[in-house]
């Protein structure tokens, strides 16, 4: 599935679930939880767990959980450009021409 197959088909899910509706402030609150997620599961990697009331992960499941994360984060930065008819492959475009253009001179 290439990306502008899979922001469509995370347009149509989510608005089948009545996800796409929500206020972008609320998803806003999403992408912000999603993110501290994504911390943890970096954290569970790089450092594990030292809580005596959590479980120790294997490695392969941390990354898993890791890869998750970063699904929701992705899921949730999808539906805001899609609320704003951007598309990933802009996106993409527009971020590497800012990074060639910001650090060309290197």
């Amino acid at each position: 599935m290439n990306v502008t197959e899979f922001q469509q088909w995370v347009n149509n899910y989510y608005e089948h679930r009545g996800w796409s509706e929500l206020d972008i402030f609320i998803r806003i609150g999403f992408l912000a939880e999603e993110t501290g997620e994504v911390a943890r599961a970096i954290r569970a990697l790089e450092i594990g767990r030292d809580r005596p009331d959590e479980d120790t992960e294997s490695f392969l499941d941390n990354k898993n959980a890791l890869v998750e994360e970063l699904g929701d984060v992705l899921g949730n930065v999808i539906v805001i450009a899609n609320k704003y008819n951007i598309s990933l492959e802009e996106v993409f475009h527009s971020h590497k021409e800012k990074l060639l253009k910001r650090y060309s001179h290197e």
